[in-house]
């Protein structure tokens, strides 16, 4: 079971920046895919950003595209999302997740796809 841990989240007025960690509660040598969800208050859980093991391979919802920045450091066994020029209708609770992989190059866009998921960091944004 791998527990992960997201930080950096918090108030930013609209045009602002943010960068989210995530990472496991301890170390681990196993390779996974990862990827960043939000979820709005009364909205599903959505994909906003997915990351291959070797970082190959990335993913980006339209809506961030150009303005959210996914990238990891297996050394340090973290995951970021740097998130620029953000708008009132970024605020949402960001999770990240993981899911074991065979293939470093593959990446994960579907929720049910992942195994593994952090708690959870609030990012709101102020008009």
């Amino acid at each position: 079971q791998v527990h992960l841990v997201e930080s950096g989240g918090g108030l930013v007025p609209a045009g602002g920046s943010l960068r989210l960690s995530c990472a496991p509660s301890r170390r681990t040598f196993s390779m996974y895919a990862m990827g960043w969800f939000r979820q709005a208050p009364g909205k599903e859980r959505e994909i906003v950003a997915a990351i291959s093991w070797n970082s190959g391979n990335t993913y980006y919802t339209d809506s961030v595209k150009g303005r959210f920045t996914i990238s990891r450091d297996n050394a340090k066994n973290t995951m970021y999302l740097q998130m620029s020029s953000l708008k009132p209708e970024d605020t949402a609770v960001y999770y990240c997740a993981a899911d074991d992989t065979r293939n470093p190059g593959s990446i994960r866009t579907m929720r049910y796809a992942y195994d593994y998921w952090g708690q959870g960091t609030q990012v709101t944004v102020s008009s």
